[in-house]
């Protein structure tokens, strides 16, 4: 239950997330706004057919049961009880519709000064902070994402999760509230990048949105 109330303060809360039906948000920017890391193609098919398909599959996952009453945050807190069609859409729904926003064509964003200050205090600077979730990222063995949250203390955490398992999950090792979220499933990156995850992971901080990510903690952290 604690998770939940995390949940519910650290994401703003969209209709497509407490209807029966869910609902895949519109893309914030152009497919060709972020070329500088994540190429068009690259975009749109990430876009219109993977995360459209994980909001699809939810849908039919959770078809004629209880869950069409739920909100997501709620499926996801007992998804360890759930179908893998349900654990594995529910969380590739979640993790897309953070992902979108918390990346931007913006030139001139920033961490809050009261994040830059949370991000020196647990992880000695932002440059350490880059390096840790760009390794997090890295050593994730196949396909899955790395995160930075906010834990249930207040405290910022970085963790890593396989598939499309998130930190909202009951089944997650580190849990908290997901304030951003880097994507490192092939499909993010491979027409680009090919095999060059890393090159990928240093190329994405120019078009992070730390407006976002600075709204998103301290909405965490209240």
């Amino acid at each position: 239950m604690k998770i939940l109330k995390i949940a519910a303060i650290g994401f703003l809360m969209a209709s497509s997330f407490m209807s029966a039906q869910f609902k895949q948000a519109p893309l914030p920017y152009a497919y060709n706004a972020l070329e500088a890391a994540v190429d068009a193609q690259t975009m749109e098919i990430h876009y219109s057919k993977h995360a459209a398909g994980y909001t699809a599959n939810l849908n039919k996952a959770i078809a004629g049961t209880s869950m069409e009453k739920e909100s997501l945050f709620t499926i996801l807190s007992h998804i360890s009880k759930e179908s893998p069609a349900v654990r594995n859409n529910a969380g590739g729904h979640y993790n897309h519709e953070l992902f979108w926003t918390v990346l931007t064509p913006k030139k001139d964003t920033k961490a809050s000064a009261k994040l830059a200050k949370a991000i020196t205090d647990n992880f000695g600077s932002m440059d350490a902070f880059k390096e840790k979730i760009a390794k997090a990222g890295a050593d994730r063995f196949g396909s899955g994402w790395a995160w930075l949250i906010v834990t249930p203390d207040k405290k910022l955490a970085i963790t890593s999760t396989a598939n499309q398992d998130n930190p909202l999950m009951d089944v997650a090792e580190v849990k908290g509230t997901p304030i951003f979220a880097i994507d490192v499933w092939e499909h993010a990156y491979y027409l680009k990048y090919q095999n060059k995850r890393a090159d990928y992971l240093t190329a994405l901080w120019s078009v992070v949105n730390w407006d976002e990510i600075s709204k998103r903690y301290d909405a965490a952290v209240k």
